[in-house]
């Protein structure tokens, strides 16, 4: 009989470990999913109460590089996450070419502008005009690489990121 009992003692005991186990996989602080990014082409930064997000140069390349003297607009959505304030884009720049920008670059409070983006974005984000940035290449650029690009805001500041250019659709 103690031997019996001593059996089912091990067995319950190698399924509590088990289970323990298996449990154990799902819990903590650190998890396959917490350090993902989003599907996205571009590149996100965060300059106060500003959001930038799916930043990118949209131009196809058909040869080794984008040369000086063409034009490909810069893409991107900037989220102004004051409850209270709205603030606006006074300017990018960038080494690799002058950044013109066109239409209102005012972005309310709580809401976002989108800047490059299709017609079908700019009117559900609630904007009366296209907002654009294009640039004029000064110096050849190609895919797979970086680009640094300043944007400066009345009153989030400014900040400068690394932009890729989009791989196309």
């Amino acid at each position: 009989m103690n031997r019996l009992t001593t059996r089912i003692c091990a067995a319950t005991a190698g399924v509590a470990a088990c289970g323990a186990i298996l449990t154990g996989c799902s819990s903590g602080q650190i998890t396959q999913t917490s350090t993902q990014k989003s599907g996205v082409n571009g590149m996100s930064a965060n300059i106060n109460n500003i959001a930038l997000r799916n930043v990118y140069l949209n131009a196809s390349q058909s040869r080794d590089f984008l040369q000086p003297g063409r034009t490909v607009p810069l893409v991107f959505v900037a989220a102004n996450d004051s409850a209270d304030f709205n603030d606006r884009l006074l300017a990018v720049t960038s080494e690799v070419g002058e950044v013109d920008l066109t239409g209102d670059t005012v972005i309310p409070a709580n809401r976002a502008l989108i800047v490059g983006g299709s017609g079908d974005e700019v009117s559900a984000m609630g904007s009366a005009t296209p907002v654009g940035a294009d640039v004029t290449l000064a110096e050849p650029i190609t895919n797979g690489l970086s680009y640094k690009f300043t944007f400066e805001f009345e009153k989030a500041g400014k900040a400068t990121i690394s932009v890729p250019i989009s791989a196309g659709e």
